[in-house]
């Protein structure tokens, strides 16, 4: 038995041959328990609850949970042994990177301030920094950085990207001391590991142009939240925040308030391309898994 979010259900039929039973869900807790122990193939529901991943544990049958999310750190808990986890790597991409590109844009042009402005008619004009010519380095260069670089460079900026493993054109973690100094944007795109656990951290900070921007596309504990507002009341860095720690956000944070810093409430991949992008995913995941070949994005089993 096949279990699917209801959002992404309908084109995932559509798109895929299933020639077993399907069973559609709103929330998965409203699922029986007897359902839950004939399920094999389990989507849990996007931007669900911690309850949408411990439902594996009812689940003595299960083989395979694709998540919809390209971060998969939050689930390894619930996962049963045996069962293989895959992650959604790819379906964000596109829509990550335009936010992210976008949201760079909006506090280098200021576009944030003008925004506010508005509401008291004030006629906010000024010289104020353009993307171009610009220092982009990309830290963590899977498909959300690699998205990132393609639309950045209609920009006229040069890129520096960053990954765990040196390769052709793209740099290692060793490389931040040098980098980071010149670099007028620093963009964020790593998972969140052991290894990444605040490594954006004051001394991080310390070493970055001042004035330069932090956006932050990855995790929100990828940044040490006490360093970062620390440089932004110096006024060393702007930043630029998808993702916080914590997250959500209070409504009395000083992150809010923080001079110099953008946040949108974890939206990167929550936009109009999701459904689409996710079905066909999951479409083709459940044709593999019926004809016994290798899955993809496996992270874990």
């Amino acid at each position: 038995m096949i279990l699917l979010p209801a959002e992404v259900a309908a084109q995932t039929l559509n798109a895929s041959d299933i020639n077993e039973p399907v069973v559609v869900f709103d929330r998965v807790q409203d699922v029986s328990p007897e359902i839950l122990a004939r399920a094999r193939f389990y989507v849990p529901e996007y931007l669900g609850p911690a309850d949408a991943f411990a439902a594996m544990a009812a689940m003595p049958a299960l083989q395979v949970c694709q998540l919809p999310t390209a971060g998969y750190e939050h689930a390894v808990e619930f996962v049963p042994a045996g069962v293989t986890l895959c992650n959604a790597a790819g379906v964000h991409d596109a829509s990550t990177a335009e936010l992210l590109v976008g949201l760079l844009l909006a506090r280098l042009r200021h576009i944030d301030d003008m925004a506010r402005a508005m509401s008291s008619g004030t006629w906010l004009t000024g010289r104020f920094t353009s993307l171009a010519d610009k220092h982009v380095v990309i830290i963590g260069f899977g498909g959300v950085g690699q998205a990132v670089a393609a639309r950045l460079a209609a920009f006229e900026v040069t890129i520096s990207p960053v990954a765990r493993r040196s390769r052709v054109g793209v740099h290692t973690m060793a490389d931040l001391d040098r980098l980071l100094p010149q670099a007028d944007a620093v963009i964020l795109t790593v998972p969140l590991t052991p290894d990444t656990h605040h490594l954006v951290n004051a001394e991080f900070l310390q070493q970055m142009k001042r004035g330069a921007v932090l956006v932050n596309g990855a995790r929100g504990p990828v940044v040490d939240t006490h360093a970062l507002l620390a440089a932004l009341y110096e006024g060393r860095v702007q930043a630029v925040l998808d993702v916080t720690d914590p997250e959500p956000l209070p409504p009395n944070h000083p992150l809010w308030q923080a001079p110099g810093v953008l946040i949108s409430p974890h939206v990167g991949g929550n936009s109009s391309a999701f459904v689409p992008r996710m079905s066909a995913l999951v479409a083709a995941q459940v044709r593999r898994w019926q004809e016994g070949a290798a899955l993809k994005h496996v992270v874990m089993s």
